[in-house]
């Protein structure tokens, strides 16, 4: 544990509870992607199969055990909620997302550090991760418009990923035999995709103006 990491392990939960307060507060989920938050809880259940045979600490149990909670709940309430339901934007969030789900699983079956199958599916959660917000960015971009909270939302998501780079950095240059290249590349390839996102987020916060993305 590093302060990196705990940064971004902080500002991943954030993002969550943001999440949750948008959806709970106003009872809606509105400029949501249904397809990014189930692709999220893919990820989260397929990397933390280890729960079932290795135990870490308290702390990593507790925030593997909320990252799993929170995003089947919000999942739960996106398609059944009576009411938040009605407001999920359908028409815009048409992303094909089985196209990643196929692509990551095949590149984890190529690329992994050990040929088993929970060391698979962890490959395939950390490619899986790199990829999921595109779903969500794609519907803020066709919406144009973004609400405060859903933008709060991506924002400390994409700044989680970017502090998970510098404890990567950190950790390389600390410790003698650190190999998680595969979060590396693929972390990077995560944050690339908030660049965009990022540079108007700061636009709308510099002109204190509503945040709005190129259609």
């Amino acid at each position: 544990m590093n302060i990196f990491r705990l940064a971004g392990d902080m500002t991943h939960l954030i993002s969550v509870l943001v999440l949750l307060l948008k959806i709970y507060s106003t009872k809606s989920c509105s400029g949501i992607s249904l397809k990014t938050q189930e692709l999220y809880a893919i990820v989260f259940m397929t990397r933390y199969l280890d729960l079932f045979t290795d135990f870490i600490s308290l702390y990593n149990t507790v925030m593997k055990l909320i990252f799993i909670g929170s995003s089947l709940a919000i999942v739960w309430c996106m398609r059944y909620h009576r009411v938040v339901r009605h407001s999920y934007d359908r028409e815009l969030d048409t992303f094909r997302y089985w196209i990643l789900l196929g692509a990551c699983f095949i590149l984890a079956l190529v690329l992994h550090e050990k040929f088993t199958l929970q060391e698979v599916l962890w490959a395939f959660s950390i490619y899986l991760e790199a990829v999921a917000i595109l779903p969500q960015l794609v519907l803020l971009q066709r919406s144009g418009n973004v609400d405060n909270l859903a933008g709060q939302y991506v924002f400390f998501l994409g700044a989680y990923r970017a502090f998970y780079i510098l404890n990567w950095i950190y950790r390389y240059l600390i410790e003698q035999h650190f190999t998680r290249w595969i979060s590396c590349v693929s972390g990077l390839v995560q944050t690339a995709l908030y660049t965009d996102f990022f540079y108007y987020y700061f636009i709308s916060w510099k002109n204190n103006a509503k945040l709005q993305l190129p259609v």
